[in-house]
């Protein structure tokens, strides 16, 4: 059931996604493929790992034995980890400006990280601060993107 809820939000936020991403105005001067490109492909990321999830889905469902017609609970820690998940994603994109992106995201993936990924302290803390600080370096000196610098001095 967990799946099929996922699948779901996937598939809404994706065309939530398309639609913010049509609403980004195009310059007729300038770089041909404009300032959608870079959301698009997230977009596209998004209907492929949906597509993904759904292929998964069916294998497992012809996989399983047949089970009798009585349905199975479906259990509210479930629904508690994705509310946890929502609250803290708002809750990252509330302090992302006053942060800066670096700091923001490394709590934020942090955090994430040591929840679904229990017992790898070390290789969680690796992971969220090499990636939040190489993508803020990638991005705002490789490809001249403005990101939130925060109380951070760079």
């Amino acid at each position: 059931m967990a799946d099929r809820i996922i699948f779901f939000c996937t598939i809404v936020l994706a065309a939530v996604y398309f639609y913010a991403t049509a609403q980004i105005p195009s310059l007729e001067i300038g770089d041909p493929l404009g300032p959608r490109a870079f959301p698009r492909l997230l977009g596209i990321g998004l209907l492929i790992t949906a597509g993904m999830l759904f292929m998964e889905m069916w294998r497992a469902r012809k996989a399983e034995r047949p089970r009798s017609e009585r349905s199975q609970p479906v259990e509210c820690g479930h629904f508690a980890v994705v509310a946890v998940a929502v609250v803290w994603t708002g809750l990252y994109f509330a302090v992302f400006e006053w942060l800066g992106y670096a700091i923001a995201t490394t709590v934020y993936l942090l955090a994430l990280m040591m929840y679904f990924n229990r017992g790898r302290r070390t290789a969680n803390i690796l992971t969220s601060v090499l990636f939040s600080f190489i993508s803020y370096l990638v991005f705002s000196r490789l490809l001249d993107v403005t990101l939130a610098r925060g109380i951070l001095p760079f």
